[in-house]
């Protein structure tokens, strides 16, 4: 649900900044863009102050590194898959835009359409994956979401025209896929005594060396976006395989294994 309702100021942001940037042109539209954003986080902040209230603190750890221990096994293997399929995404991450309306000639608007697009389908499968997540088993799905992933890159670049890049952006979409179920398989192979901890352990390995990718994709565009784009989905397709071979869900309880 946290997921599913954050994403929609996320769908209706872009097609706003778009207008602005319609209306403005792109450098002062963007500057408003930027002031509305930055009023709206204010309020955000206030609104997390004032109403949002901590969970009582059950255990504590002599150190925060303890926590790091933990990631081994089927859980080590969730994250270097992760690590592989996030190059995927990461690699081709700001180039998107530039993509989309300089290399293809669209509109600011037309861009935030198809962020639009991207939303609204992630929005449409993450209730209904969740219960087939519950019922059928988390591995499946968290695997078909790294497909994702490795599938957009390959198909932005065969994408030229609105059409084919809505469909490009319904795959991009569709990348959320499994991604609230892949975030509960953390917590499933987390130690019951350590489920915080080693979830933020977990995305503090994996986002620091995602970062690398943000070194690697302006020297990849540079070359060309083709080279961006391919090496975007050899990483994507690396990572899904690996998950699909050595990557285990957890066995439920019998009382979650009724049909």
């Amino acid at each position: 649900m946290h997921s599913l309702v954050r994403r929609i100021p996320m769908a209706l942001g872009p097609v706003l900044g778009g207008v602005l940037i319609g209306i403005y042109g792109t450098q002062q539209g963007v500057r408003y863009a930027f002031v509305a954003a930055f009023i709206l986080g204010i309020v955000a902040l206030w609104f997390v102050y004032k109403h949002v209230t901590d969970a009582p603190q059950k255990t504590s750890f002599a150190s925060a590194w303890s926590f790091f221990k933990y990631l081994k096994g089927d859980l080590r293997h969730l994250l270097v898959s992760d690590i592989l399929v996030r190059f995927a995404e990461q690699i081709p991450y700001a180039f998107v835009v530039i993509w989309v309306v300089n290399n293809n000639g669209l509109t600011a608007l037309q861009f935030g359409l198809l962020t639009t697009i991207e939303m609204v389908t992630a929005m449409l499968v993450y209730i209904p994956v969740a219960y087939m997540a519950d019922a059928y088993g988390k591995k499946p799905f968290v695997v078909m979401t790294f497909g994702f992933f490795t599938l957009f890159p390959l198909i932005l670049w065969y994408s030229h025209t609105f059409p084919a890049l809505a469909i490009a952006f319904v795959i991009r979409g569709l990348k959320e896929f499994g991604e609230p179920t892949r975030k509960a398989l953390i917590m499933d192979l987390a130690p019951e005594q350590a489920k915080a901890g080693v979830f933020g352990a977990y995305y503090l390995i994996r986002d620091v060396i995602v970062a690398v990718a943000a070194l690697s994709s302006a020297a990849l565009w540079n070359m060309s976006p083709r080279a961006n784009f391919m090496t975007a989905f050899v990483c994507g397709l690396a990572g899904t395989v690996l998950f699909a071979v050595f990557g285990h869900d957890v066995a439920r309880p019998p009382s979650q294994q009724e049909s």
